[in-house]
Order: structure tokens, then sequence, then C-alpha cells
């Protein structure tokens, strides 16, 4: 296990930007090598965008960090070209259980339809998470992508030139000055870049701490969330258990507000809460301890001229309901087809002021969430404690009280209602499948939908007569994918798709959200409307 943080991934090379005799100008600059800012390079890089990504370490992040990634997140990753990888080393859970004191109140199943290809959950360590798209960074490299990891690189400062971006960076062997179109920052939630331009993360800090122990044992707890309200083990606490690769178990145990953080991960201080969870007779050994406290706060803005906030640089929430790096990973997901887009002409800059609208959005989603389930968990008066004891108690037998119990909304994508790219719904179809909704997968005769629609604008017809080569506008073309009864193998297709309707046609974005739909073919309609996804206008008449 130690091997994998001791390995360099992307050491230390003198590259010849730095004996330039003038600043050389890239396209596309992104600032982290976490999974947000390595994601985001990936999915550039593939497309054919000059991406190069500085970090200022050269190995995985230390101890398991993020560890429950989400279904979205891992269709996303497919896309990129490294999501089998994932699952299969990841360990796979669709189901929790919810204690209280020393009872099980309820149990619950987060995927509980069938036809998708991809689980509601995957638990991966951050660094083996980290390790996998690195790789495949370098197979993009190896392929002839424009992509380059340059470790041991440090920005020091960034000035904003208008147009573009001014960057000094530093190395083992002194500075050097690089110039960007346009910058992404992904360097966390402490982001430097942020405070270098003296941006604002405001937002809620909750007085609660929160220990994480990763612990290596033998044990024969099932393949699930088990969360636990006022546990015997933590009195008036909570606490978390999950399971990772390697024989690895994530706990998480909630220590209150008044601590003291360096003497509360002492290992004489923790391996005694450990026994009196898991026993005094299990043998397990600790590999990495953390304490964190609870935090919902994002920017106003995340794009700055050409300045682009990303995953925890932009948003932060608490851990518990998994929305960091899974929504981290849906911002390079809807950033990276717009920023090719402006950056090749297609579309406008403001195609990226609705990257600001859209996951800001999703941001607000999930800090209301985060912050809902902080509340649950951490009551902070005694009317809220006796009305969370009240719900928890009566979740045992009355199913009515089940949703109200809030131990961490587990993360889901986020819906862009409202957004200026969605065309006017022309379809009384499944609310799931509406302009702006993320499109669930479906089991199609020899493989699944998702896989089909790839990431490009699509013209999927169900049942619907289109043109056989779709159609092109303002430099896109629209490619055809179309469906009959014969492919939906399960029905599901239509279920999720058409409801009570007889076809249908869907515009979906290159992100595989809906951008329009109609119940069957207008040409006039879906230009317009993939002008309108372009940030191009449309009349949708």
């Amino acid at each position: 296990m130690t091997a994998i943080f001791e390995r360099e991934l992307y050491p230390y090379k003198r590259h010849a930007d730095q004996d330039a005799a003038a600043p050389v100008r890239r396209k596309v600059v992104i600032v982290g090598a976490g999974p947000v800012g390595l994601a985001a390079a990936i999915d550039l890089g593939r497309q054919g965008v000059e991406v190069v990504v500085l970090d200022d370490n050269d190995k995985v992040s230390f101890g398991s960090r993020a560890i429950c990634f989400a279904k979205r997140p891992l269709e996303i990753l497919d896309r990129l070209g490294c999501g089998q990888e994932m699952v299969d080393k990841g360990v796979i859970w669709n189901k929790g259980k919810v204690f209280f004191g020393d009872r099980k109140v309820y149990e619950f199943d987060l995927l509980p339809e069938t036809g998708h290809r991809r689980p509601a959950f995957i638990n991966l360590q951050q660094y083996y998470f980290e390790d996998f798209l690195v790789a495949r960074a370098r197979e993009l490299e190896a392929g002839g992508a424009p992509l380059g990891l340059r470790g041991k690189n440090r920005v020091a400062e960034v000035v904003d030139k208008g147009d573009h971006v001014a960057l000094t960076v530093e190395t083992p062997e002194g500075p050097y000055q690089l110039e960007a179109d346009w910058l992404i920052a992904c360097d966390g939630a402490g982001s430097p870049i942020r405070s270098m331009m003296g941006l604002d993360f405001v937002g809620r800090v909750f007085e609660d701490n929160f220990l994480i122990a990763d612990v290596v044992m033998e044990a024969d707890f099932p393949t699930e969330r088990w969360f636990w309200f006022d546990p015997p083990f933590n009195k008036g606490q909570s606490a978390l258990l999950h399971k990772q690769p390697d024989g690895v178990w994530r706990i998480d145990l909630q220590l209150g507000w008044d601590i003291d953080k360096d003497e509360e991960k002492k290992p004489e201080k923790v391996i005694p809460r450990l026994k009196a969870m898991l026993g005094e007779d299990v043998k397990f050994e600790l590999e990495w301890v953390s304490i964190y406290t609870f935090q919902c706060r994002r920017m106003e803005k995340f794009r700055h001229g050409h300045v682009i906030f990303a995953g925890d640089s932009a948003h932060q929430v608490s851990p518990f309901g998994a929305r960091g790096a899974n929504s981290g990973v849906q911002d390079t997901d809807n950033l990276g087809w717009k920023l090719r887009a402006v950056i090749e002409g297609i579309a406008p800059e403001a195609l990226l002021d609705s990257y600001d609208v859209e996951r800001v959005h999703g941001a607000d989603e999930n800090i209301l969430n985060s912050s809902r389930s902080t509340d649950f968990i951490t009551p902070k008066s005694d009317m809220s404690r006796i009305f969370r004891d009240a719900v928890l108690d009566l979740s045992e037998h009355y199913e009515f009280a089940r949703p109200l119990v809030n131990s961490g909304r587990l993360s889901v994508p986020c819906v862009y209602d409202g957004s200026p790219l969605n065309s006017a719904d022309a379809l009384h179809g499944p609310a799931r499948t509406r302009p702006g909704a993320p499109c669930p997968d479906a089991p199609l005769e020899g493989g699944y939908l998702l896989d089909r629609l790839g990431d490009r604008f699509v013209l999927l017809a169900i049942d619907a007569e289109v043109p056989e080569d779709g159609f092109e506008e303002a430099g896109v073309t629209v490619e055809v994918l179309r469906l009959s009864a014969a492919d939906d193998v399960t029905g599901e297709l239509r279920r999720r798709y058409l409801g009570d309707e007889a076809c249908a046609v869907y515009l979906v974005r290159p992100d595989q959200h809906v951008a329009a739909r109609r119940a069957g073919w207008n040409e006039r309609f879906m230009r317009s409307a993939l002008r309108r996804a372009l940030a191009l206008g449309g009349d949708e008449a």
C-alpha cells in the first residue's frame, strides 16, 4: 500500500517552455492534478485541445480522502476512457442501513430499478482514482493527444491580462513565465489561485468535527453503507462505516466541536475509539487518520474572465452525501465541450457563462442537501434533537418517516432546470428526461444507451422519422441515433424516454444532458434548439 504514495507519477522534468526567450502561450492550463484537474485534462486532451496540467506535487494524494463515486461520474469516466478500471478495482454497493442506538431502523437501495450499466456507487480510495486518471492521461499523451502533466510546477502568481492569463511558475530549477488562453483552477478548497485573485469563498462552517480513520482489517460486514445515530460506542454522536478495496475500511466518528485536533489524531486516542466500535478482539491497523469540519461554501461566480474554477476550489460541501469529488467531475463534464466549442470558434464566450449558471445551480443544490444533512446529523437545539430522534424511532416501523431521515442525501446528478441552453419542452414525456436532465441509461440490443450517445451532439429518435444523415447547423454536425422497439430489449427505453407518447425526438448535448425534445421531427425547432444549446440564440418556432 505504501508504494503507491511513494511513487512519482508525474516527476519533475525540465520543459522547453522554461528556456523560451518569451513566455509561451498555451491554450488551456489546469492548476491541480487531483481528480477534478485530471478529469478536465483528459476530457480536453482527447478532444484535441492543447492542455497543460501544473501541480506542486508529483504523487497521488495521501489517504483515502474521497472514496464514494456515484453512478453519474462513473458514466462520465466511461466516456473519458477509464470507467471500467475504476469499477473493476472498486467495491460496488447499492444498499445502506441506518441504525439508532444499537438497533437497525431501516435499510435502503439507491438503485432499485434495473437496466443500468453502472451501480449506484463504488468505493475506491482517492489515490487509486488519481492513479487511474494519470495512467489514462499518459496513455492519451503517448497516443499523440496534446496533453502534458508537469509535477513540481507550483503557480506562484496569476495576472489577468484580459484576453489571456499570465503565470509565474516555481520549479526545483527556478521560476519561469507561462501564458494561457484559459486557466482552469482545480487547486482545492484552499485554492491559492482564488486567494491570488482576491475572490470570496462564503458560506457556513458548522460547529462540529469528525474523525476519519482508514483501518486495515478482516471483517465480515456486508458491502453496504452503515450509518449510526447515537451509537453505544460513540454516545450522543454519530458514526459511519464503509468498505474499500484491499481490506481497508473507512470509519467516520463524530467528535464534537471543542476538541484538540492534534491530540485526537494520536493513535493512543484513536485506537480506543475504534475498539469500542469494532470490539476488543478485532485486529486492525491504522493506515490514515484525519479530522474534518463540516463546511458548505462556494464562490459567488465560477467564471472570472479567462479563469474558470472547478471542484473544491469553486465549492465545498460536507463529506456526508459524497458530493465533493462527484460534483467536481460533473463540473468538468459541463465545462469541457463548451470550452472546446469556444476555442474552435463554434460558440461565443457566452457559452461559458452557462457553465457558471448551471454549475452554480448544481453547487447550490449540493449545499442545500449537505446543510440539511448536517443539521439532521448534528441537531443545534433540544427541539431539533427531539424531532430527529422521533423520526428515527418512527422510521423503524413506518415507511412515511423514512424519507425524513437524513444521514447524508447521497449524490445524484443535477438537472439544469432553467438553463439558458434549454429549449421549451415540446413533449409530454417523463419528467426525468425533460430539457436540462442528464440522460438515464437503458439496455439496448447489444449494449447500453449512454455508450451509443457518446460525447457529441446527437439526435436521438425513438420510433420517429428523422433525416437519415442528421443535420448541420452553425458548423456543428448533429448525428442521428435511431432506435425502435426492436432495440428496446427490456422496455426501459420507452419508460424512461417516451412515457405515454408513441415516439420522440431528443437533442442531446455532448455531456449527455437533454437540450430539447419533441414528439416528432421538426427541422426548424431542432436547428433553433441547437443554436440555443450553443448560446447562439434561437426562436424555437
